[in-house]
């Protein structure tokens, strides 16, 4: 019985929804390192300073941002693609001809002659990408029944870890032996892979529950009473409602204002640090006197290794000790990570070290990403889980990628050593509201009188 347990999970992989997710994942996670820390490599190599590079990290706002058209992606219909395609896929395709333009753009202008052009192709792959996360997410959501609902979330991270492989290392590795120019075209051919996925996959069927279209009663309710307006300002208002108002106001009803706050700012806070820190890691590794190859096989092949260790780790602590406690212990390994990196700045410079500090932060990595998408997951209102995901997912990096612009002011005024401590005191707000959340979870478990 337990050999026929397993057999039936393993057949959930040969699933054609879940082996298109897989290959989707990747095409999600190819463009992210792009326009972060492969970026950052590049400009450090042509000579763009310190303080521009760490500018250039407010690009990953548009992530931060993307709740606010995600309603659009939700419920606008493309010319052609939508007839043609369906809701989710036709989204999904538009956005990948975005990145792969971007990305070519990128790989045929020079930074060291002109920031301009690369700023703006830049700006239009990190656009593309977080349209694309909008519609795979609802596709991912859509797309299966709640039993294979696991094995979807699984294949999503493995194509997505393998996309950072091939966005960090293997860029890394064609830049080292062939340039910048054929890496980031070699990266926009890459993206070939999503848009073919996109066009043998299903688009799956929409079905409103009843349990939604209670929720929107306070749209059928502006319809009645704004019957004498013109119909296409009560459309519009009707549809800003239902796409904008509703979720929003469903979350605080749920929580209540005080704990929906605190939720919140939770949010706000917990991965400050990871973004505060990253956009200087690569520009880190080069004035440390290490090789494109020596980070690409550290940083990026060996580090993305110990992500997926942290991911292991994570799943246990979470089924045995409950999430706060697991978020917890994900911000305290990345507070030793950046002290590690602070003590590697002083030190002779040896892989040994490199490898040292990067399992540690990695690791710790991989356990507060977990954790945190189980927080943000058990949040969400299933009559508005896309909306409400894009809005916990847009919000979290924010006041981080806002830090994460001024890194390389920090970096030139104080130096390496200090400024990793400066990144390491940024989870200590992260880990006074995880003591919170402990004591909030032991006190819902205390027997009532």
């Amino acid at each position: 019985m337990t050999s026929n347990a397993q057999a039936q999970g393993w057949r959930i992989y040969s699933n054609p929804r879940v082996l298109g997710m897989l290959f989707l994942g990747f095409s999600a996670g190819l463009p992210f390192l792009l326009v972060f820390s492969t970026l950052s490599a590049w400009l450090a190599q042509v000579g763009i300073s310190r303080t521009t590079i760490g500018y250039f990290s407010w690009i990953g706002l548009t992530y931060s941002l993307k709740f606010f058209w995600s309603p659009v992606v939700d419920r606008v219909r493309l010319p052609f693609l939508t007839h043609w395609l369906g809701r989710r896929r036709s989204w999904m395709l538009l956005a990948q001809i975005g990145i792969a333009s971007g990305l070519a753009g990128m790989a045929l202008n020079d930074p060291a002659q002109s920031l301009t052009p690369t700023i703006v192709f830049a700006l239009l792959v990190a656009f593309s990408s977080a349209t694309q996360d909008i519609a795979l997410d609802a596709y991912r959501i859509e797309a299966a029944p709640l039993d294979l609902q696991g094995g979807m979330a699984a294949a999503y991270q493995m194509g997505y870890r393998v996309a950072l492989i091939v966005a960090g290392a293997g860029a890394l590795f064609i830049a080292s032996s062939a340039g910048w120019s054929a890496s980031y075209l070699t990266m926009a051919a890459f993206i070939l892979i999503g848009i073919f996925t996109v066009l043998v996959v299903a688009e799956p069927l929409s079905q409103v529950s009843r349990e939604t279209m209670m929720q929107e009663q306070r749209v059928l309710g502006f319809l009645e009473r704004s019957a004498h307006w013109p119909k296409p300002l009560q459309s519009a208002m009707a549809w800003l409602i239902g796409a904008i108002v509703c979720p929003f106001v469903d979350f605080f009803t749920r929580n209540g204002l005080r704990n929906a706050l605190f939720i919140l700012l939770f949010i706000s806070l917990y991965r400050m640090h990871e973004y505060a820190m990253g956009v200087m890691a690569n520009p880190f590794y080069l004035d440390m006197g290490y090789t494109l190859d020596q980070i690409a096989s550290m940083s990026k092949i060996f580090g993305v290794i110990m992500t997926m260790v942290g991911v292991v780790i994570a799943g246990l602590m979470v089924a045995r000790y409950g999430v706060p406690r697991t978020l917890l212990l994900g911000v305290v390994t990345i507070f030793f990570g950046n002290l590690f990196f602070s003590w590697l700045s002083t030190s002779e410079q040896t892989l040994l070290g490199l490898g040292a500090a990067i399992s540690v932060d990695n690791i710790g990595i991989g356990i507060a990403g977990t954790a945190f998408v189980a927080y943000l997951s058990s949040l969400t209102n299933t009559a508005y889980t896309a909306t409400q995901y894009a809005l916990f997912g847009s919000l979290f990096p924010l006041p981080g990628k806002i830090i994460a612009g001024f890194s390389g002011v920090v970096v030139d005024h104080i130096g390496y050593t200090l400024f990793f401590i400066y990144t390491a005191s940024l989870t200590l707000p992260a880990m006074l509201l995880c003591l919170i959340l402990i004591k909030q979870q032991r006190a819902a478990a205390a027997p009532q009188s």
